[in-house]
């Protein structure tokens, strides 16, 4: 009998395991968005991977910035392999090579248009300089000849002669360029590209293409025009190996779902199912994990045809993760420690927070991919051809026996992971391996480098962090799943499902595009990149849209974004009456880069948050820490923000404007904010001071920018618009600030200005910003938001930027005019945190 109730016990047990199991692998909710670009590794600005497509078979997975940041996975199903990520590399030989594995000279002219057919062979280009490549800008990779400027163009013609043609040869050309270009193969047109950058294309020449090659000279001809930023132009033409070395069979994708700590892909792989989730541990409550940084890929096999099949999986990254440009030299090993492997690479020169700008990539610090020791597990560093080539044939890695350095692409090895299942049925098996990164030193601050805050002063190693997140997995799973399940019941209660989508579609973003760190007081610094935009770190106004999420789910890393503004002003080294823009340009922050201030913007902005934080948090603490500063900054709006001089606002883009409307509307909440706050301190005299100010102004407001049946862009232009976003503390926390008629004039507005794609920014382009809509949305009625937000999921489903999703883009085409990735996606969550403080104030 005891045997029977044990084995019954047994049987339950196991029943509800696999249930459990199941469960961990599929998505808690089926997402109908198709995100822009996928997030898959995120842990921050550096450590940041995407698929930018539908299928992850479709391409490489990239950094942020579009650099490849190679992820690949293949699944051998009784010995036929399958490819389910990424697309390895192909075996290439150059006819003639790009700069990453040899230097070669052109014939170039700089803003100087050339006569004649300049792509043809017989052109006569002697009066062309020569020159090595590459050409562009100095802070882009491999420069030979510098070629920079705002609306400048260059012409480049490369000579090359082919003793023999190979007609069954498979040719490619492979370029890249930043920003529009185009190029000729003896004088006929391959490529024409819009407003864009991009690295490293492969491109097969069609059989009508390859005809145009000719034994003995040839010519490639490029242009490239800069319209602004960054400059480059490289390109080579290759031909493909024969030997068999790469995945070529693709898995069947059947599903992907991406939800705010976790994306979850299905794969049919023969007669097999995968299951493959990427878990980034984000939760905001805890900030080990948001600092550590550490990702999960986890997978699970079952097979689909009710018989076993013999199965082994696949893993690989390469020495592209830890470095700016790919010739930098690397060295990767194998280490084995405490029953943990690492396959660990970085640069052998290690210039720690040297490199700083906008598109760079890290060049410190190493890379790591980790598991567990296991019988069936091994992990191995070796040629990136043969590690495939022994897998497709044997399902087995060769082994590694030593360090190996690599001086380019072309030498970087395969750092793979494989793990043999066995025989695996209809329940399954699963398993799971880790990415991260160990950056040493992650910021300069006021001239010294900082640790990130994960490391503890340095108590705490990397293997440290490696093998807690081993122990700590299934608990994780756990709470990551429990998190999004929550976050989108919650979102979907409060907007609807498409604001659910969005939101599940930004929190890593928003997350990841800062890094967690303590200054030498120990106070805690939460540091912003601003991506594809500048590169300035902790930019005020990038902080300002970010806030919702942050006051919903710690406040304290708002706190981190704004210390080191007031400590700065509080120094003396910033003496100006507002904040500063900025600290730095990424990922050095020792005083304000930013070419320009914005007087009103930023003392708005520094304010209202901080009244933000006092009013969640339910104390002025945190205000009174900084009561001299602030009491500056209110003083400041009170006496110019009602009208504002010409200046910028944070839509810097759009160029100076004086009397903006919106911009007062800033000001104004402010000052009512900081009269908040002066009461929860028991500065009576100075709120009812400042609240009765705000209110006054509220009225003058509404009397200046009233146009009839809207408010205007700036007060003294009739006949213009603006969204009127920063109105939205207005009715988050109920002040009654500006006159009813304000929000439910502007909303019906808007309602008729809309676009396919999204509510223009205001009446001067066709352009808008994603996050101010979800603000400006957030002054309706219910169904006005959700009117207003349906062109954004929209715009997100179809944009053709398949990049992290851009912020400011155009409303008609879904194009993105520049940003991408940035953490200001985080004001998504506005809805979510008014209905939040409203349900609080019911209690």
């Amino acid at each position: 009998m005891k045997n029977f109730i044990f084995a019954l016990i047994s049987f339950c047990i196991a029943g509800q395991m696999q249930a459990y199991t199941e469960d961990v692998f599929k998505a808690s909710k089926k997402i109908d968005l198709r995100a822009p670009s996928v997030p898959l590794i995120n842990s921050d600005t550096y450590l940041s991977i995407w698929s930018p497509y539908d299928k992850l078979t479709d391409g490489n997975t990239e950094h942020w910035t579009a650099a490849e940041h190679p992820l690949i996975g293949a699944l051998r199903v009784d010995g036929k392999t399958y490819r389910f990520m990424g697309k390895d590399k192909l075996a290439l030989e150059a006819i003639i090579p790009m700069t990453d594995s040899e230097s070669w000279e052109g014939r170039y002219v700089i803003n100087r248009q050339p006569n004649g057919n300049w792509t043809s062979i017989d052109y006569d280009d002697k009066d062309w300089s020569l020159g090595k490549a590459a050409f562009g800008t100095p802070d882009m990779r491999r420069i030979g000849i510098e070629w920079k400027g705002n609306n400048s163009d260059i012409w480049i013609r490369r000579e090359f002669s082919i003793n023999e043609l190979d007609k069954d040869a498979r040719i490619y050309l492979k370029y890249s360029h930043d920003d529009i270009f185009e190029l000729y193969i003896n004088g006929e047109k391959i490529v024409t590209t819009d407003l864009s950058w991009n690295n490293d294309v492969l491109l097969e020449l069609t059989e009508e293409m390859k005809l145009k090659l000719k034994q003995g000279t040839n010519v490639i001809a490029a242009h490239c025009h800069n319209t602004t930023g960054g400059a480059y132009v490289d390109f080579g033409l290759y031909k493909q190996h024969s030997q068999k070395c790469n995945f070529e069979n693709v898995a069947i994708q059947k599903d992907v779902n991406v939800l705010p700590t976790q994306t979850y892909y299905t794969f049919e792989c023969g007669p097999v199912e995968l299951d493959l989730v990427f878990t980034a541990p984000l939760l905001l409550n805890n900030l080990d994990l948001v600092s550590t940084p550490i990702n999960y890929i986890s997978y699970k096999v079952k097979s689909s045809d009710k018989k076993k099949h013999d199965i082994q999986l696949y893993l690989e990254t390469t020495p592209q993760l830890s470095v700016h440009e790919t010739n930098q030299p690397t060295i990767s090993q194998k280490i084995s420690m405490n029953g943990m492997t690492y396959l660990k690479t970085g640069t052998i020169e290690q210039p720690y927070t040297v490199r700083k700008g906008d598109g760079v990539r890290i060049d410190w610090g190493y890379a790591y991919l980790a598991s567990n020791e296991a019988p069936d597990k091994n992990m191995s560093i070796g040629n990136y051809f043969d590690m495939k080539a022994s897998f497709i044939s044997e399902g087995k890695l060769l082994a590694n026996t030593q360090n190996i350095e690599s001086s380019g692409l072309d030498s970087m090895p395969a750092m793979a992971y494989t793990e043999n299942l066995g025989f695996v049925d209809h329940i399954g098996k699963s398993g799971f391996v880790m990415l991260g990164y160990d950056d040493i030193y992650s910021i300069e601050y006021m001239y010294e480098r900082r640790m990130p805050y994960w490391k503890h002063g340095g108590k705490v190693t990397i293997f440290d962090a490696f093998e807690r997140a081993q122990a700590n997995y299934s608990s994780l799973m756990t709470q990551c799943r429990a998190f999004d399940i929550d976050l989108m019941e919650e979102a979907e209660h409060i907007g609807g499902k498409e604001y659910a989508e969005l939101l599940a579609l930004v929190y890593r973003q928003a997350i990841t595009a800062h890094k967690l760190f303590t200054d030498n007081d120990g106070n805690i610094l939460f540091f912003s990149k601003e991506n594809h935009s500048n590169g300035c770190i902790n930019t005020v106004d990038i902080t300002y849209p970010s806030a919702p999420l942050f006051l919903i789910y710690n406040p304290n890393l708002l706190k981190g974004m704004m210390t080191s503004i007031f400590h700065y002003s509080e120094s003396g080294r910033w003496k100006k009456p507002f904040p500063a823009h900025d600290l730095g340009t990424y990922p050095v922050a020792n005083g304000m880069l930013y070419g320009g201030d914005m007087p009103i913007e930023e003392a708005g902005n520094m304010v209202m948050l901080t009244a933000a934080i006092s009013l969640v948090e339910g104390n002025a603490d945190y205000a009174a820490q900084h009561w001299s500063t602030l009491t500056t900054w209110a003083n400041y709006l009170l006496e110019h923000g009602l009208d504002p001089e010409n200046q910028v606002c944070t839509d810097d883009f759009a160029g100076h404007l004086a009397h903006n409307a919106n911009l007062s509307a800033k000001a104004i909440m402010a000052i009512a904010g900081y009269g908040e706050m002066a009461r929860i301190l028991g500065y009576n005299d100075v709120a009812n001071k400042f609240s009765n100010a705000a209110r006054k102004m509220g009225i003058e407001w509404e009397k200046m920018a009233n146009d009839g049946d809207h408010y205007k862009l700036a007060f003294d232009k009739s006949g213009t618009w603006s969204q009127k976003y920063n109105m939205v503390w207005d009715k988050v926390f109920e002040w009654n600030i500006f006159p009813s008629q304000v929000a439910k004039s502007e909303m019906s507005f808007y309602l008729k200005k809309q676009h396919k794609y999204g509510l223009p920014l205001d009446s001067r382009e066709m352009y808008t910003k994603n996050d101010w809509i979800m603000w400006s949305a957030c002054l309706g009625t219910q169904d006005d938001f959700k009117a207003i937000i349906h062109p954004v999921y929209v715009y997100a489903n179809e944009t053709p930027s398949r990049v992290p999703i851009s912020d400011w883009y155009d409303t008609n085409t879904a194009k993105m005019m520049n940003f991408k990735a940035r953490s200001v996606v985080g004001g998504f969550y506005m809805k979510m945190l008014m209905e939040r403080i409203k349900n609080n104030r019911k209690q």
